[in-house]
């Protein structure tokens, strides 16, 4: 860790009342060619053997699991006067009660959750992520997670994505299906004939638990979710591209591989989870009103929800608007469209430079003035951490 972090952050937050102006973090991918919606020059997304940049993560701590290692792929860093290179990861360290506040960071080691925009040219293979007590056993945390689609984009070739299992395998406890395509690794493109697909919709989105199997489509999707990169491909060919199938074993433990073979991924999924026919009902997460967030030409709507382990809201302003948030935590955002403030600092969407903001917990619950300078809705997505917005909708289950 940089030996100045605390100085330079300190100074930082004194100056701007509690705000952190952030870098992008870009992040390569092996798996398929981007869609180029990220807003980089052409040229910039081909970076060689690593891959293609496909992802951009947000307010990031969390540094990227690629076949190539990149010192601080992932990781956001905080903007400085004199260009010192700082991360957020090692402000969160340095400050945590001043980031977090004093009884949040007593409860939770760093901000626990991880934006990011995802953005392929096609269809990502078919996989899961592995549920807790399958991610601790190699020193690792679950993720769970949630997608948004935002409006305004292609959505590309395949705008549907894959989830789960027909309810008949799951009924059947048919585990040898999975297992028989997995040991045929070269013949795994077939495997989403055993799953259904949803159409990616704009302004929508799905929640997904951990160990449940998904391929998500070609729309760009603003995604949420836990701190974490473990995952298992389960579909090895992708179109004329075979995956190592080190891309499936990777986060299993390997005494458990040796034993079990096949069965030991097959074992990591949420069985029950994958077979549910009201998975639609149960997973699908359009955006809600928060209630009374209607005033003075704003809205604020819950998008990311049904889950404890994080949360998040898009916020509209109309052009000439202003409007004070006050909120119960640290959160950062993203702008996605529009120019205006926040908190004095000028913000603008589709800006490298403008459009990532961390906000500390004690600013969080002073409040937040956000103007609208400019001629089009200023919208701003907001994410939060785990147990921060205990008030966030949870979907009624269908069962």
């Amino acid at each position: 860790m940089n030996p100045n972090v605390k100085d330079v952050a300190s100074a930082i937050l004194a100056e701007t009342g509690g705000l952190l102006r952030l870098r992008p973090a870009w992040v390569s991918r092996v798996f398929l060619p981007p869609g180029k919606r990220l807003g980089l020059p052409d040229d910039a997304y081909d970076v060689g053997e690593r891959g293609f940049i496909t992802e951009r993560w947000i307010g990031s701590t969390t540094e990227a699991e690629n076949p190539i290692h990149t010192p601080n792929e992932g990781l956001s860093f905080i903007e400085t006067a004199d260009g010192t290179e700082i991360t957020l990861r090692d402000v969160v360290e340095a400050l945590p009660a001043e980031i977090m506040g004093e009884d949040y960071a007593t409860m939770y080691k760093g901000l626990c959750r991880l934006p990011k925009i995802f953005d392929n040219a096609d269809r990502l293979p078919f996989h899961i992520h592995q549920k807790q007590e399958d991610a601790e056993k190699i020193g690792k945390k679950s993720k769970e997670e949630s997608y948004y689609f935002p409006p305004g984009l292609p959505m590309g070739p395949h705008p549907e994505t894959f989830f789960g299992l027909h309810p008949f395998i799951v009924r059947e406890n048919r585990k040898d299906i999975v297992a028989k395509f997995l040991e045929n690794w070269e013949y795994t493109d077939q495997f989403l004939a055993l799953s259904r697909a949803y159409l990616n919709m704009p302004d929508d989105g799905f929640h997904l638990p951990p160990g449940i199997l998904h391929a998500p489509g070609s729309a760009l999707t603003i995604e949420l979710q836990e701190d974490s990169d473990v995952a298992a491909m389960f579909q090895g060919r992708l179109a004329h591209t075979l995956l190592d199938k080190a891309t499936l074993t990777r986060d299993i433990p390997p005494q458990e591989l040796e034993e079990r073979g096949m069965m030991a991924a097959v074992d990591q999924l949420n069985w029950e989870a994958n077979g549910d026919p009201y998975f639609y009902e149960n997973h699908h997460t359009p955006p809600v009103r928060i209630e009374g967030s209607i005033y003075a030409g704003s809205e604020e709507w819950w998008i990311f929800y049904n889950t404890s382990k994080y949360s998040g809201t898009k916020l509209i302003i109309r052009p000439g608007a202003s409007r004070v948030c006050v909120d119960r935590g640290a959160y950062n955002i993203l702008v996605w469209s529009g120019e205006g403030t926040f908190g004095g600092l000028p913000i603008k969407g589709q800006s490298h430079t403008q459009d990532e903001i961390m906000v500390t917990s004690a600013r969080a619950k002073a409040g937040v003035e956000v103007v609208n300078t400019g001629a089009e809705d200023l919208m701003i997505i907001k994410f939060f951490g785990p147990e921060i917005n205990d008030d966030a909708p949870v979907i009624r289950r269908y069962s």
